[in-house]
């Protein structure tokens, strides 16, 4: 009896099986499609707008614009790089992608936008970078967020709150991973309280609709880190800088930062 059953078990495991078999394949979800792409011996590159960015013809073409002179300059690198040195890319050539994403809208005006890069040019491992977009919708162009503050002189009151704010922001940060205050003490050294030397930064979202809860600085891999500590994002509340706001940064900033923001990607 126990090795007729054992029988018909095995006979209805490979009419099972052969029936999975028979089943239609699952389509897996495809790859979005680049919005410019340039392919060749020497390199693979593409930009890639996310559907939100492509809803706003205006900011749209800005940044395609700018990723297609981003794409050409290291095309022509490459292409140089393999005539030199022709042996390196044997195994074929180099790949970089860029990919805009927009990370919130306040006040139905200003847009922030995080402009993520992959390059790998065959060294020891692939890197990343990461810079971002503050977009006016109204007057269809790229701004600073000098407008929000009263001022925002190099080294003046605003700088310096801001930056002593980021520092507390990344502390806290690496404490999580686990890294010394003599390393991250190293690290720090190249942040100044100047905009274009404090980080990238965008808009954070709010729990306040419209709002922003303060602001976000991004930074890629080596720039307040080692590469195997990835990138950093460090929040500025909104309470924080409060003294030093303009009219329209009154009229921007409210509300606590929106729940699962903790990344600083979302």
């Amino acid at each position: 009896m126990r090795c007729a059953v054992s029988m018909f078990a095995r006979k209805m495991f490979l009419v099972g099986a052969l029936a999975c078999l028979a089943l239609p394949t699952v389509a897996l979800a495809a790859d979005p499609k680049p919005d410019a792409v340039i392919k060749n011996k020497s390199i693979e590159a593409t930009v890639l707008l996310d559907d939100k960015i492509k809803a706003d013809a205006a900011l749209a073409a800005n940044c395609l614009a700018e990723g297609r002179k981003w794409m050409a300059k290291n095309a022509a690198e490459a292409a140089a790089s393999r005539k030199e040195d022709p042996q390196f890319f044997r195994n074929g050539g180099w790949t970089f992608e860029r990919k805009y994403s927009i990370r919130s809208v306040v006040d139905n005006r200003y847009v922030s936008v995080v402009r993520s890069d992959y390059m790998d040019t065959h060294g020891a491992h692939p890197n990343s970078d990461v810079d971002t977009v503050l977009w006016d919708k109204a007057e269809k162009k790229r701004i600073s967020i000098r407008p929000f503050f009263t001022e925002t002189a190099d080294n003046g009151p605003t700088m310096k709150a801001m930056l002593k704010a980021v520092i507390a922001s990344l502390d806290i940060e690496k404490k999580k991973r686990g890294t010394t205050e003599t390393a991250t003490a190293e690290w720090y050294k190249d942040l100044e309280p100047r905009l274009l030397k404090i980080g990238a930064v965008t808009l954070t979202p709010s729990t306040e609709e419209g709002k922003s809860s303060g602001l976000t600085f991004h930074y890629p891999p080596y720039a307040v880190g080692p590469y195997v500590e990835g990138q950093y994002v460090a929040f500025v509340p909104w309470q924080a800088i409060k003294p030093y706001l303009a009219p329209e940064g009154l009229k921007i900033f409210g509300g606590e930062r929106s729940a699962g923001d903790d990344d600083g990607q979302r």
